[in-house]
């Protein structure tokens, strides 16, 4: 029997992505997307897009009654400094958005499997020496952490309460092919873009802060082994959380070091103040997803990135999608 997914933001970078691999491996799939970030062009041929919001009754309609196995929740504002200017809307998407889905999943009685992508970063704040591990106390700090904290506490009582079933993964930096330079992009993508326009590198902050950053392709892995595999009981909000990560902490210096390195190039850095709501370090315990779910990361930040640097050379060159 074909089972289904529907996959929330799917015209999206890590959506995409996750898109292709859910039919790889035999799931008929169906996408929401407002394309407010995402892109048509991003939707996998053989997936069926509903251009609507994640906050409509369309949405709700199509969770409740399409008889899915499993939902992959990726829509959501992602903008943490849009968060601190706005918290009422970046709630508006990521909390009530989120529990139009969950109520509709609860109604339709499937027995639907949701999986959440959270944030293994801003969701532990600056309170806890990296790596982060998913029992660490969380202390977001932004509004855009808060509200995905928020819906995994949701998604706890849901499974407690209703017998939903459910995954929350909380991922580090994910960067790679089709990700924006543009609008809510990561600093990967927008160095990628810069060095090809041999334009400066802008840092904000010292550059010493680091991130976790994920390749895409084992991103979409973890998403796919956590709708795939037995989870624990659940319990506490942690009990089905799993980072997402590499286990590595790389400053921003030094991935743009990188980049130049891969690329050949010494474009000049320019250092500007530190951003509101946004962490010093950030780095995860990835031993969980690996215990759990037999998942680890399998590529390497210097290949990661020269697979993205070459895919954005590809883009400027006016190839298509990748």
């Amino acid at each position: 029997m074909t089972r289904r997914a529907l996959v929330t933001g799917g015209a999206g970078f890590i959506g995409s992505h996750v898109a292709d691999l859910l039919i790889s491996n035999g799931f008929e799939t169906e996408i929401i997307d407002d394309l407010s970030t995402g892109r048509r062009a991003n939707v996998p041929k053989a997936a069926r897009l509903h251009e609507i919001s994640i906050n409509s009754g369309e949405a709700a309609q199509i969770v409740r009654d399409g008889k899915f196995d499993v939902l992959i929740h990726l829509a959501a504002q992602m903008d943490v400094r849009k968060s601190v200017a706005d918290p009422v809307a970046d709630a508006t998407t990521n909390i009530v958005g989120t529990l139009n889905l969950l109520e509709a999943v609860k109604a339709g009685g499937n027995g639907t499997r949701v999986a959440f992508t959270s944030t293994g970063g801003a969701i532990y704040g600056d309170f806890n020496s990296p790596p982060n591990v998913e029992s660490f106390p969380k202390d977001p700090e932004s509004p855009y952490a808060i509200s995905k904290l928020a819906v995994e506490y949701y998604l706890s009582y849901y499974g407690r309460l209703h017998g939903l079933e459910h995954v929350s993964l909380r991922f580090g930096n994910v960067y790679g092919p089709r990700q924006d330079p543009h609008g809510e992009a990561g600093v990967v993508a927008i160095f990628c873009s810069r060095i090809l326009d041999r334009k400066p590198l802008t840092i904000f902050g010292d550059g010493l802060q680091t991130r976790d950053y994920v390749y895409v392709g084992d991103v979409a892995r973890a998403v796919l082994l956590g709708v795939t595999n037995e989870l624990p009981a659940a319990e506490r909000v942690d009990a089905r959380a799993f980072n997402v990560g590499t286990g590595l902490g790389t400053s921003v210096v030094k991935l743009a070091e990188l980049l130049q390195q891969a690329f050949g190039t010494n474009a000049e850095i320019v250092f500007s103040p530190k951003r509101p709501g946004e962490q010093q370090e950030s780095f995860l315990d990835v031993g969980k997803a690996q215990r759990v779910l037999g998942w680890k990361p399998e590529v390497s930040l210097q290949d990661g990135l020269e697979r993205t640097l070459a895919w954005s050379a590809a883009q400027k060159d006016g190839a298509g999608r990748a």
